[in-house]
């Protein structure tokens, strides 16, 4: 798809796949190419399910800070809401989204990885939010996903020290979900996903609606949202099929619509 960034697809995932040697830094055209991949994964139906990798490797180790060095307050201002809204793009698929994390994920790799649903972090990963030590703070969702993901406290912690994670760290505080080998993420990755190829696409969907968007709406509003979504889903067929296949004591056949 592009020079940094590919889509690959293989039996219904989508393998968004990361590889500019040696760190996936994360400069200008690795965000859009992450834009139009994410655009590309949301639009093909063939898709049910996402994983974002970095290879073997490393994931992403953080933006491209010689790009960054030589940029003044009227150029980040005007750049800031871009480099935002590419990481967004990748949260705002409408399907399962896995960070397959190897090595590295730091500062833009590390808020890559939190645009995604889950994390699976190899035992030999690091993962952090170092940007205070540049003198800046994270500027591509990181202050606001971590939070929302590990809490405030903890959020604070990892972004004001700037210091880095292991696995084991991360999986205790939520920033994780799966440790596995390095040469088994991937894999784990797959594993996690398979369970979603064939279900209810618009329900699936409607779920990572429901509580995205949810985050960002007091009790009231949030239940008011998920209301909607809910009935909406009695205009389709899988959903038709679901109730249909569970009167008659067998399995659902999903069809997406």
């Amino acid at each position: 798809m592009g020079e940094f960034v590919r889509l690959e697809t293989r039996d219904g995932i989508g393998t968004i796949r990361l590889e500019r040697p040696p760190m996936n830094a994360l400069n200008t055209q690795v965000q859009e190419e992450l834009r139009a991949a994410a655009t590309a994964a949301t639009a093909d139906a063939g898709i049910r399910a996402v994983i974002v990798y970095g290879g073997e490797k490393v994931f992403a180790a953080g933006a491209d800070i010689k790009e960054m060095a030589g940029m003044s307050y009227v150029d980040m201002a005007e750049r800031a809401a871009d480099l935002s809204s590419a990481l967004g793009a990748i949260a705002r698929i409408p399907k399962p989204v896995v960070a397959a994390i190897t090595g590295y994920a730091l500062g833009g790799g590390c808020e890559l990885a939190l645009a995604c649903d889950w994390r699976v972090v190899a035992e030999d990963a690091k993962l952090g939010q170092p940007e205070i030590k540049l003198g800046i703070i994270p500027g591509a969702g990181g202050t606001q996903r971590l939070a929302r993901l590990v809490g405030p406290a903890r959020a604070k912690d990892l972004i004001m020290s700037g210091r880095m994670v292991d696995a084991q760290e991360a999986l205790r505080i939520g920033l994780a979900d799966r440790i596995a080998p390095a040469v088994e993420v991937y894999d784990t990755a797959v594993a996690m996903v398979r369970p979603y190829l064939d279900g209810p696409v618009q329900a699936l969907r409607a779920a990572k609606l429901a509580v995205d968007g949810g985050l960002d709406m007091d009790l009231s509003s949030g239940l008011a949202w998920e209301s909607q979504l809910f009935a909406a889903l009695f205009a389709t067929d899988d959903r038709r099929e679901g109730m249909a296949a569970f009167v008659a004591k067998r399995k659902p056949d999903f069809t997406g619509r």
